[in-house]
């Protein structure tokens, strides 16, 4: 009898963890932009278009540009109050506040000990994650006193994405998808099965693979597959259990749903 019992929980839970999961079309809206990089809480709108960087918010529009430093090669605004800008060509980061106004500006090359960075993400207090292609390194930046808390051990494989909530950060690696918390620890590493890009959003990471996406769920390994329309994805992102999507044109908002 214990031996059915056993049988018919793990059934039980392999059944709910094996629940699809759809998406609801909300609303399409028009937009036009080079590249869409965030959308926060409010509905609040951060794109770029050639090469300057606007917010669209609450009906206000706020920009910023700094030509002299190149491209914009990504643009973090998970706190919304200390938004970075990463210029890879020059190897410098820029802090904006809620305004779109310089609040730091961050020249790696002229640093102690110079920084190659490839990548960069949102930390908590004054610090940016970063990686460190010199040393293979991930490294929390402290960009106010101008020094590194913490690094990691070196990583070999290519890093594809980063992203980062106040605890974590995850590096996307052309193998593997790594969890790192605020004292440099590894503490979760997963094979990456051709995923190119990654978001998080309350410890769940969703990955894109070609035109699919999917969801990691918190304290789980495992990758489940969305249910998607056809469609271009140019950039995604997940706001209170709502899935923007961006085909470059139009802005598709869905409702996730669990079925």
């Amino acid at each position: 009898m214990n031996a059915i019992k056993y049988v018919f929980l793990l059934l039980t839970f392999f059944t709910y963890s094996q629940e699809d999961i759809s998406v609801r079309l909300i609303e399409k809206t028009k937009l036009e932009a080079d590249k869409l990089v965030h959308i926060d809480n409010f509905d609040s709108k951060y794109f770029i278009k050639n090469n300057v960087l606007y917010l669209n918010k609450s009906n206000d529009i706020f920009e910023y540009n700094n030509f002299q430093l190149g491209d914009i090669t990504s643009v973090s605004a998970y706190n919304p109050l200390k938004i970075n800008l990463f210029y890879k060509d020059f190897n410098t980061v820029i802090i904006l506040d809620n305004r779109l106004a310089e609040i730091s500006k961050q020249d790696f090359n002229t640093t102690n000990s110079y920084k190659y960075v490839t990548h960069v993400t949102s930390g908590n207090d004054n610090t940016i994650w970063i990686f460190n292609q010199n040393l293979m390194q991930l490294e929390l930046y402290d960009y106010i006193n101008k020094k590194s808390r913490v690094t990691t051990l070196p990583i070999s494989e290519k890093v594809l994405d980063i992203t980062s909530n106040y605890n974590f950060c995850w590096l996307l690696t052309t193998d593997n998808i790594y969890t790192y918390n605020y004292f440099g620890s590894n503490t979760s590493k997963i094979e990456n099965d051709g995923y190119k890009k990654i978001k998080e959003l309350k410890g769940d990471l969703y990955l894109q693979k070609e035109n699919s996406l999917y969801v990691k769920r918190k304290n789980t390994d495992q990758i489940q597959e969305i249910e998607l329309p056809q469609l271009l994805i140019k950039q995604f992102f997940v706001t209170n259990e709502t899935l923007y999507i961006y085909d470059g044109e139009t802005l598709h908002q869905y409702q996730l749903l669990n079925n």
